[in-house]
C-alpha cells in the first residue's frame, strides 16, 4: 500500500508522488497541439488537502479521458505521479505509468 503525502510535500518531489486530495475547482479543458502531431484535450484542475491553504494546494493537469472523472468536490487518490514546474507553478499529473482514481 502507497504511503500518501501532504500536497506541501508534494511539491518539493518530481517523481513516486502519492496523495489523496479534493478538487477544489475545474475550469474548462482546452485543446493542444501534441509534439508527435494531433491534438488531445487538457484541463488544468486544482487540488487541496488540510486547510486548502496555498501550500496544501496545487494544480493537476488532467489530459483526454481524464478530464471527465473528476468534478469539483470531488476526492481523488493519485499513485506514483510525477510533478512539473513552469513559470514557479508547480503542478501533478498522473503521467504514464502513475495511477489515478476518483475514492
Amino acid at each position: 500500500m502507497a504511503e500518501f503525502i501532504p500536497i506541501s510535500q508534494a511539491k518539493t518531489m518530481r517523481s513516486g508522488v502519492n496523495i489523496e486530495a479534493e478538487v477544489i475547482s475545474k475550469p474548462d479543458s482546452r485543446t493542444v497541439n501534441l509534439k508527435s502531431g494531433g491534438t488531445i484535450d487538457v484541463c488544468d484542475a486544482v487540488i487541496a488537502n488540510e486547510d486548502k491553504s496555498e501550500d496544501n494546494s496545487m494544480k493537476l493537469t488532467l489530459w483526454g479521458d481524464d478530464i471527465k472523472l473528476l468534478e469539483v468536490g470531488d476526492n481523488v487518490r493519485i499513485e506514483n505521479g510525477y510533478t512539473n514546474e513552469f513559470k514557479g507553478e508547480v503542478s501533478l499529473t498522473k503521467g504514464k505509468f502513475g495511477k489515478m482514481e476518483k475514492i
